[in-house]
Parts: structure tokens; sequence; C-alpha cells
């Protein structure tokens, strides 16, 4: 079985074992679902309709399904997950590794709830569920799960799961206790250099997209690779093997397709758009709704602004970006896409969804630019909008709108956590922020009610 025991691995100290995967010859046939979500972020709205959705996809067929939960499925910027430790994310975990074999690779987020990774990943096993990681806990030494594990399809599924380094995403309490390698080369070491003679690799990264994409030019044929924390939608073909992303806040459910005896295209990518108000299951809709009245305040019940049609994710971010400009005087705003949840639903907009919709505060901050700079930045926003694959970035901004032509200076705002990071978001270094008096969510908030 080249390093791997054909049993399910359920174990959580990391395991020495070695990849030594040889020639394809002989490989057994075999066709399999997987589904596949990252960064689901407790999101409440639509967790019912989506297990009803997985529900559907995993029994219309005889061919087994396989469950991938690739990182962040908590948020502690949840009221409601916060108050309950997560009782909502817990109940749809639970349903989840019923339905299906069900592996969770640990990420950023995970343990927002606790602030233990190893615990949260304790209680996941104790469902059933198989967790991979590559993390370390400092406390003790040890993995807080081995980084690979075997589970059996009709025929052996390897995987092998890593998390990102950028240790300001972890909860702050934590970080002290987290000893986490450079993703890339970490891969590089571990991945092997050819298929598995007896199944197929499967490989969970929450590291990003520009971490991932060094790997691809070597990846076994054959593989499917799942990729997170990005919050972006991308499907890849590298020969026979599927890199994707699947979005986040469960949108959109991915499905790989397997049939191994097809030899030219043995992984087919499916996408699921889940509408929140679809079919649901029953059980967990009843919960989330008693859940909800019970724990959510009269304020965070309060209809805060009305939204006269629903937006994309995208939309939603260059409408926010436009109500920063507009309350700094700016004339150019810019909207780091993860700060974003979901988009604005239509209709009235209570304050607990809103922070569903702006997950982060912070200071809105302020550059003066040149036209040329400018020009320059747009060429990297919005890639939402049909980028070509070896022009993601991984993080971006939402870009407000056209500026005035007739202008040769402009000011731009944006957040301090995108101006930290401005090489990532806007591709430079030279940008000089200054501070304004103006607070992320209240300005959009103030925006969005007038």
């Amino acid at each position: 079985m080249n390093g791997f025991n054909r049993r399910m691995v359920l174990g959580g100290a990391a395991a020495a074992m070695t990849l030594s995967f040889g020639p394809s010859a002989g490989a057994a046939v075999g066709r399999a679902k997987v589904l596949m979500l990252s960064d689901l972020h407790s999101a409440y709205g639509i967790t019912p309709a989506l297990l009803e959705a997985m529900r559907r996809i995993v029994r219309r067929d005889a061919a087994p399904s396989l469950i991938l939960l690739n990182g962040d499925l908590f948020e502690a910027g949840n009221v409601v997950a916060k108050r309950t430790d997560g009782a909502l994310d817990w109940a749809f975990l639970e349903a989840v590794a019923r339905l299906a074999p069900t592996v969770i690779n640990i990420g950023n987020h995970d343990a927002d709830l606790v602030e233990d990774i190893a615990a949260a990943a304790d209680r996941a096993r104790a469902l059933g569920i198989t967790v991979v990681s590559n993390i370390v806990d400092k406390r003790t030494g040890r993995s807080v799960a081995s980084s690979r594990a075997t589970l059996d399809l009709g025929f052996p599924v390897h995987l092998i799961g890593w998390a990102t380094n950028s240790i300001d995403t972890y909860p702050k309490a934590i970080r002290p206790d987290l000893a986490i390698p450079a993703p890339t080369p970490w891969a590089q070491a571990n991945l092997p250099d050819s298929p598995p003679d007896d199944g197929m690799l499967v490989v969970m990264s929450h590291a990003g997209l520009p971490a991932d994409r060094p790997l691809l030019a070597g990846l076994p044929e054959r593989t499917l690779f799942l990729g997170g924390h990005n919050h972006v939608t991308v499907e890849h073909a590298q020969g026979t093997s599927r890199y994707v992303h699947t979005g986040a806040w469960g949108q959109p459910l991915t499905v790989a397709t397997i049939d191994r005896a097809r030899k030219v295209d043995p992984i087919r990518i499916s996408r699921v758009v889940v509408d929140p108000r679809g079919p649901a299951d029953q059980a967990l809709a009843r919960r989330v709704k008693a859940t909800l009245a019970a724990q959510l305040t009269p304020e965070e019940r309060a209809v805060v602004a009305r939204i006269p049609k629903a937006l994309s994710l995208g939309d939603t971010g260059r409408h926010v970006a436009g109500l920063m400009a507009r309350a700094a005087g700016a004339d150019i705003g810019f909207m780091g896409h993860t700060t974003l949840g979901m988009g604005l639903p239509a209709g009235e907009l209570s304050r607990y969804a809103y922070d569903s919709v702006v997950r982060f505060d912070g200071r809105i901050v302020k550059a003066q630019v040149d036209a040329k700079t400018l020009a320059d930045i747009l060429t990297r926003t919005d890639q939402d909008r049909g980028f070509p694959f070896d022009r993601l970035t991984g993080d971006f901004a939402y870009a407000s709108g056209p500026t005035r032509p007739d202008k040769t200076h402009l000011t731009m705002v944006t957040t301090d956590w995108c101006a930290g990071r401005q090489h990532e978001y806007f591709g430079r270094e030279d940008l000089v922020f200054s501070e304004t008096d103006l607070k992320v969510k209240p300005s959009i908030l103030a925006g969005l009610a007038s």
C-alpha cells in the first residue's frame, strides 16, 4: 500500500509515514463522488439547505461519497457561534459525518471558539471525522493531527493536508502555542513524485493560492487538489489532475466526480449553487431558528438597513468600497475580499446579518495616488470577474468603480488591514497611507442605512 494502511486512519498524533508511490500499472478502477467545501465560517443562514443538497448528491447514485471540509468551519465574529460554543456548527458536522466519510483539514479559524486547536480536532474525531493537519502544538511538541490519512472508497484514497502559516490570522491567544511550517517547502518535501499505484491522491491545502501554485507543475497525475483560505472559486486543469477552490460561506458546493477508468479526465468538477431559501434539512433548520431566537438580542435583530436588491459577493464588495470612499470624501475605495462574508441580501437587513456581510471592523485609511499608479492598482482588483488563472493573486480588493478621468491625482481609501498588506492587495510597496477618523463597519452601515 506504499506507506498507507488501507483502513481508515483516524489517529491524532503525527504519523511517521513515508509516501513512496510507484508506477500506476495494475491500478484498480473505481468511481466516487467527492463533495468539497472550504471556509464555511459558521454560515447558519445556508447550512440547513447545504446539508440537504449534500444529502441529495450523496444519494443520487450508488457511487460512494467522500466529504472534504478544508478549514475555517467556525467564525468568532458570529455572536451566536461564540455564545453557543458552535453548537450549530457541530450539529451540521455531526449530520454531515453520517452522510459519508468526512475529512477536515484544519484552518486558521477552526480554534476561534475554543482557542485550542487540539481540542477542536479531538471533538471532530469523536464524531468519526478524520482530521488532517501539519500544525504542531508547541505545548506538547506533537502535531494536532497526522498530516496524512487513507480512506477506503472501494479503492484507497490517500490524503495529505496542511495549513497556512500566516500566524496573524489565527486567534491571538493561541499564536504562541503554534508551530506551522512554511507551506510550499513543506508540501514539496511531503508530496509524492508519482501517483499511487493502488488508488488516488487527494491534497487539502488551507495555505492559499500563492502558496499552492508553485506545487502544481510537479503534481502527480490524477491528483485532486483542494485549496482554501482565499475565498475564491477556481478550477484549474494540470494534466489529468484538478486544482480547485470552492469559495466561502457554503457557495458554491463543489463536487468532483471520480472515474478511474477514464484515462484522459478521471476527475470532473461541477458546482452546485445552493439557495439558502430552498429545500432544507428540517431538523437543522428548526434548530437554527430556535437557536437564533434564543441567542440574538433585540439590538442584533433590529433592522439597520433595507437593501433594494440582492447583490453578489463581488458587487457587494464594490458597493461597500464606494460607501467607504463617500464617507471619506475620496475618489475611489478598495475593500479586501475576505473582509466580506456573504453578499448583501434583498430586503430588511438586521444587525446580525450585516455582521455576516462585513466581518471585521478597523480603520479607514487614505493615500494620494497619481492616475498612472491607480491604473496599475486597478489591473489586479476585482478578481471575481474572469481573471486568468496565472494572474490570480489569492488576496485582492474590490474597487468601487470609475473615477474622474480629468483628475491626475486622486485620493483612495481602504481598510487598515489592506494598507498593512499593500503588496498582497495592491501589488506595491510605495503607497503612503494616513489616518482618517472613520471606522470601517459604522461608515459602511451609515451608507447602507441612508
